[in-house]
């Protein structure tokens, strides 16, 4: 019987979870013994739940590998280990304690981290990122029910966090986002001003189109608020960090495949990096020079390369519209973006739909993008239209089989 084949995947998280399930459900002849490292002290958890650690959930309740994997021989997990460099002649990758580990594939499962905005006071005692259950870990120990928090970022992550906190914790949120709108790679101006208006009357505050100067300390040293570029002072024992987040491509300058313009490893439609027997799939991967930080891409990338791994042929692992689409849920309103939301296609036009007056709590939107022709649907902005996102998302690419009305339940 020909021994396994290892495969060495770097980073323990939910993309190189779903390749070790994948892999090891697919692998009827053990064909691949699989080792994966990662830094963080402990296996693979949903990252995308992590407001239920707010809300008391354990760790162990978060944690993505059951029993049949933790005794599977063919699959070794070591946590808090760091790989620091590549040896691409010998196939092999090196760790922060000076082990050498052999290949015979290597996948590049290594994520993003919180981009922390270049302004003072980000590392000051009581300012926090939100990307891991050590980070949850340390804003729960900090929380105090009824203070303020202030969130910076208003984004899809900055406006979770922010709803987690009010919701979990019972803290006053305060967003504070740069750009002059919530959510504004998703969202038009009217969408935005919807959504603000249902965050307001839930208990956030929000302030756009001002960016932030400082984290600022307080006479004990640890973070008492922000102040704004336009002087505002906001008071807050809280800071909690949700800009964005930055592909973790360190090894591509030790030794690993070269990153994208923009960041991240770069890889080709089957996440293939140009280094032979290596791919990188996830947060980290540049599919065509574009990172994609939702776990729906990373899901299709993983997929591909266990097929990969097994010989057989793979499915083209470029994000669609459908595993890009953001949906965000607050209590009482959805809102959703698919595809092209902002229109960008050329030649492409835009129907819109809108009930209620103004901002308030009956108020609705929903737009449409559609091709040149005015027939196929590119893209759609939904809020309080939650009934009508999942048949739209399954719609990206296709011809509209009925009016924008009818889509949205809104006819007769």
């Amino acid at each position: 019987m020909t021994s396994p084949r290892t495969l060495v995947i770097v980073g323990y998280g939910m993309t190189a979870h779903r390749l070790i399930e994948k892999l090891r459900s697919r692998d009827r002849a053990g064909s691949w013994r699989i080792l994966v490292l990662g830094d963080e002290p402990r296996p693979a958890y949903d990252r995308v739940a992590l407001s239920d650690r707010l809300a008391g959930a354990t760790a162990a309740e978060l944690e993505m590998a059951g029993p049949h994997m933790r005794g599977d021989p063919l699959v070794q997990a070591r946590t808090a280990t760091s790989v620091v460099g590549l040896d691409r002649d010998a196939g092999a990758v090196l760790t922060a304690d000076g082990a050498r580990i052999p290949f015979h594939a290597l996948v590049l499962a290594t994520g993003a981290v919180a981009r922390r905005p270049p302004v003072p006071g980000t590392g000051l005692p009581g300012c926090f990122t939100y990307r891991t259950l050590a980070d949850v870990d340390a804003i729960r120990s900090r929380a105090v029910r009824g203070a303020p928090v202030v969130v910076v970022g208003g984004g899809l992550l900055g406006l979770e966090t922010a709803e987690a906190l009010r919701r979990h914790l019972g803290m006053r949120p305060h967003v504070v986002e740069a750009a002059a709108r919530l959510m504004p790679a998703q969202l038009d101006p009217p969408a935005a001003q919807l959504l603000a208006g249902w965050l307001r009357r839930g208990g956030v505050r929000v302030t756009c189109g001002v960016p932030l100067r400082s984290v600022d300390a307080g006479a004990d040293g640890r973070a008492c608020g922000v102040t704004l570029e336009d002087g505002t002072r906001i008071a807050a024992g809280l800071v909690v960090l949700s800009a964005g987040t930055r592909p973790r491509d360190e090894l591509a300058d030790a030794g690993g495949p070269p990153r994208g313009e923009n960041g991240g490893f770069l890889v080709d439609r089957l996440g293939r990096t140009g280094l032979p027997d290596v791919w990188a799939i996830g947060d980290c991967a540049a599919v065509d020079g574009r990172c994609h930080g939702t776990v729906a891409p990373g899901y299709r990338m993983a997929d591909a390369v266990a097929d990969q791994l097994l010989g057989a042929p793979a499915d083209d692992c470029a994000p669609g519209a459908a595993d890009t689409a953001t949906v965000l849920k607050i209590p009482g309103v959805e809102v959703a973006s698919l595809g092209d939301a902002h229109a960008r296609t050329p030649g492409a036009v835009t129907l819109s739909h809108a009930r209620g007056p103004g901002d308030g709590p009956a108020a609705r939107y929903g737009k449409l993008v559609l091709d040149s022709g005015a027939r196929v649907l590119l893209g759609a902005v939904l809020v309080g239209y939650g009934h009508a996102c999942p048949r739209l998302r399954s719609l990206v690419g296709r011809e509209l089989p009925s009016s924008v009305e009818e889509l949205l339940g809104e006819s007769g």
